[in-house]
């Protein structure tokens, strides 16, 4: 793996050196766009909307539309806004994990110690396992200020920037319906249901089948195989509501072990 990142980790007085790596990576296929007629790839041009010319990547600006008048904006603008440059992830605070909504996390990062500091990224590694908090913290990286959690996963300690608050959107244009506390016969059942479908997480038992199948059918076709789409099945909302809860958990019941 190649680092993204170096720099830091500051934990009161002490200053922990580690490399920031991308945790995840990609399982989707990267396609060409091509012409139907004679299979040549698509070139994107940058086009001025008043004369259809193709304007050079040096004669473009950027500008923020503001009062139907456009505000053109320049290298220095981006750098007077931008966050003061630091190469360290501040704790902040430590908090209890299940505090922070799901709702927030963004990307995953593994953060790996310098050789003079295994001593101290092992002591925060396992003092955060053992206390069950994360640490929230903050950082720069490409001249942005981020928001992220240190938390430990087996031996590496992983950074999972998150999301600000601003940038979650509001439901409040949402049609939904409100929140009962009321139990009825139906959330009895529901709850019913619930139990009997928990079971330990296991994320090893689900795969990215869509891929696997794609990459079979481009196999397929290369060869000259006929594909033929699967039937869709479409399920409608049922009216007896209870009927259904009580059939699904006869269903799961009779399910052999």
């Amino acid at each position: 793996m190649r680092s993204i990142w170096t720099g830091s980790i500051s934990f009161g007085l002490i200053n922990i050196p580690v490399k920031l790596y991308s945790a995840v990576q990609e399982s989707t296929l990267d396609f060409d766009m091509l012409d139907s007629e004679d299979h040549a790839n698509i070139r994107f041009k940058r086009v001025n909307e008043n004369t259809g010319k193709e304007v050079p990547y040096k004669d473009i600006v950027k500008g923020y539309k503001l009062n139907d008048a456009y505000v053109i904006l320049d290298d220095k603008d981006f750098e007077a806004a931008g966050a003061e440059k630091t190469k360290t992830i501040d704790i902040v605070c430590f908090v209890k994990e299940q505090e922070i909504g799901s709702i927030y996390y963004e990307h995953p990062y593994y953060l790996e110690p310098d050789k003079q500091s295994v001593k101290a990224y092992a002591l925060l590694r396992d003092s955060l396992a053992d206390s069950g908090k994360v640490g929230v913290s903050s950082f720069v990286m490409r001249n942005k200020e981020g928001l992220a959690i240190l938390k430990p996963r087996e031996t590496v300690i992983v950074l999972n920037r998150i999301r600000f608050a601003e940038e979650i959107s509001d439901t409040s244009e949402l049609n939904l319906p409100p929140v009962s506390r009321t139990k009825t016969k139906e959330t009895v059942m529901a709850d019913k249901l619930i139990e009997q479908l928990t079971e330990e997480f296991d994320i090893s038992q689900y795969q990215d089948t869509y891929t696997a199948k794609l990459l079979k059918i481009i196999n397929d076709k290369a060869t000259g195989k006929k594909q033929s789409a699967p039937k869709v099945h479409v399920m409608y909302p049922q009216k007896d509501l209870m009927s259904m809860l009580k059939a699904s958990l006869e269903s799961k019941r009779n399910k052999p072990s």
